[in-house]
């Protein structure tokens, strides 16, 4: 419940401050690539035979430089980055949809919103593939707020769902 509570607050903030949002995810991200670099590294030592080695080090090295990028400039890495997250939402969409329809008949009083969860993701897919051809001459500007809307919306909607799941998993738990 806690993390679907905190998941909603987060995305209302990102909603209403998207560039803001767009940059600090961008940092973020920029973290986790520069914290796996090394990881990676380290592991490599690990690998038995040459091409592991090599495809280890060289994912590595790519993980490594993209953290150092999005750090020092959050602001470019935006547009790459709301690209990803299209392919993301795509995934995880798709995913929520099946798991929803899944969970219908063990969870009868959350499937419905761990669905709309799903569904506004491949919403977002769309009107952000849709939009991107409309405005193609404004895509990078408009990289800067939409990365930050996205993923605060990404956010309510989640939260909500697992919000509405763990209310649920709890009142199963109590009538049984």
């Amino acid at each position: 419940m806690f993390q679907g509570i905190v998941m909603l607050a987060l995305g209302c903030l990102a909603v209403a401050e998207p560039v803001i949002a767009s940059v600090a995810a961008g940092i973020y991200i920029g973290w986790l690539f520069l914290f796996s670099g090394p990881l990676g590294l380290v592991t490599m030592f690990s690998a038995h035979d040459a091409s592991a080695f090599f495809w280890i080090l060289l994912t590595s090295a790519v993980s490594l430089a993209v953290g150092i990028l999005l750090i020092w400039k959050p602001d470019e890495g935006t547009v790459s980055l709301t690209l990803v997250l299209t392919a993301f939402f795509i995934a995880e969409g798709a995913f929520q949809v099946g798991t929803s329809i899944s969970y219908r008949d063990v969870l009868p009083g959350s499937w419905g919103s761990l669905l709309a969860s799903g569904i506004t993701d491949l919403v977002l897919a769309g009107l952000i593939i849709y939009f991107w051809g409309l405005i193609i001459d404004f895509w990078p500007q408009s990289a800067s707020w939409t990365l930050g809307l996205i993923v605060g919306t990404n956010l309510i909607s989640t939260g909500l769902a697992i919000l509405m799941t763990a209310i649920e998993v709890r009142n199963v738990g109590k009538s049984r």
